[in-house]
């Protein structure tokens, strides 16, 4: 079972110019002449992290992380104008442009795997393969699962403290309108009190079992306000794509080299999602983690990216 490449730091960073107030923070590491690879994190809101440099042999690949706009070290944090996905995508070509690269693998996971997808179906000619854990399709029904149709069957009690959370005026049956309202409403401690549950349940419904409410009893700080309502201005506004729209452009993309890796165990992202993208694929190799989750962390996990990326390196060498 293979385990991530040991730690390492960027030989290089800097912050993409886009043409408006914001600023995107890229980095680069392992080999500068080795395989371009583009790390794209999930949310949207999380931002990358320095283990995510290991998912890949740094003597083989060329690896290029990025905050996407308004994440982590990116500026302004937690800005929403002008922040949606075809400026993302936007951003992901100005990264590679700059850096010249003439291709690259993309690696992504849950919203990232999204995003992935989408870039490649604009910029085809520059993608020279993708690997995609946790597939969200960014469907009416992905986010219905995610927002009170599924996900509240598996974590009632969590799902019940989030709706406790809400005013007592607005309506409960329509959980997220009333959500955005909050959120986006002038009653400051309404926001926090809201934002604590949103994080404390989407936090349950990634982590299962390893979740830990302990780790969210502090100080809700504006940070965590602004990155939860960077997560659901997206979601507000139907992910800024059409329904379907995912699925529908994979038909071009049946000629890159394309790996499906899902977990069993995600509540997130039902593995249906990886299941459907696996039939509008069907030459993507598509692997099933019968204990891992969303996350990607676990041994099981883990083993398989690691793997996925060793196996795209002797393909695209």
């Amino acid at each position: 079972m293979k385990s991530l490449y040991p730690e390492i730091e960027p030989f290089h960073t800097f912050f993409l110019e886009t043409g408006s107030q914001h600023k995107v923070y890229v980095e680069q590491s392992g080999n500068p002449t080795g395989i371009p690879v583009v790390f794209l994190h999930g949310g949207p809101c999380s931002g990358t992290k320095p283990q995510h440099r290991c998912f890949f042999n740094p003597e083989l690949y060329h690896i290029i992380l990025f905050d996407q706009r308004g994440c982590g070290l990116s500026q302004p944090f937690g800005e929403l104008e002008g922040n949606h996905t075809q400026n993302l995508i936007a951003d992901m070509e100005r990264i590679r442009r700059q850096l010249k690269i003439d291709k690259w693998l993309l690696f992504s996971g849950s919203w990232g795997s999204t995003l992935a997808l989408l870039y490649a179906q604009q910029f085809k000619e520059y993608v020279s393969g993708i690997i995609v854990r946790g597939v969200f399709l960014a469907r009416q029904q992905d986010l219905d699962w995610f927002a009170g149709h599924g996900a509240n069957r598996i974590y009632p009690e969590q799902w019940q403290i989030l709706l406790d959370s809400l005013p007592v005026e607005v309506d409960k049956q329509q959980s997220m309108h009333s959500v955005f309202a909050t959120l986006w409403g002038d009653d400051e401690v309404a926001v926090r009190r809201v934002t604590r549950a949103w994080m404390q349940w989407s936090s349950q419904v990634a982590l299962g079992g390893f979740y830990d409410q302990s780790r969210q009893d502090g100080h809700i700080t504006q940070n965590m306000v602004d990155q939860v309502k960077m997560e659901l201005h997206y979601a507000r506004h139907h992910y800024f794509i059409n329904e379907n729209q995912v699925l529908e452009g994979c038909a071009q993309l049946q000629d890159i080299p394309i790996m499906i890796i899902h977990g069993r165990h995600d509540f997130v992202c039902p593995v249906e999602a990886g299941f459907t993208l696996s039939k509008a694929l069907p030459y993507a190799d598509y692997i099933v983690l019968p204990n891992a989750g969303h996350i990607a962390q676990g041994d099981e996990m883990i083993d398989a990216l690691v793997v996925a990326t060793d196996v795209m390196a002797e393909q695209l060498q």
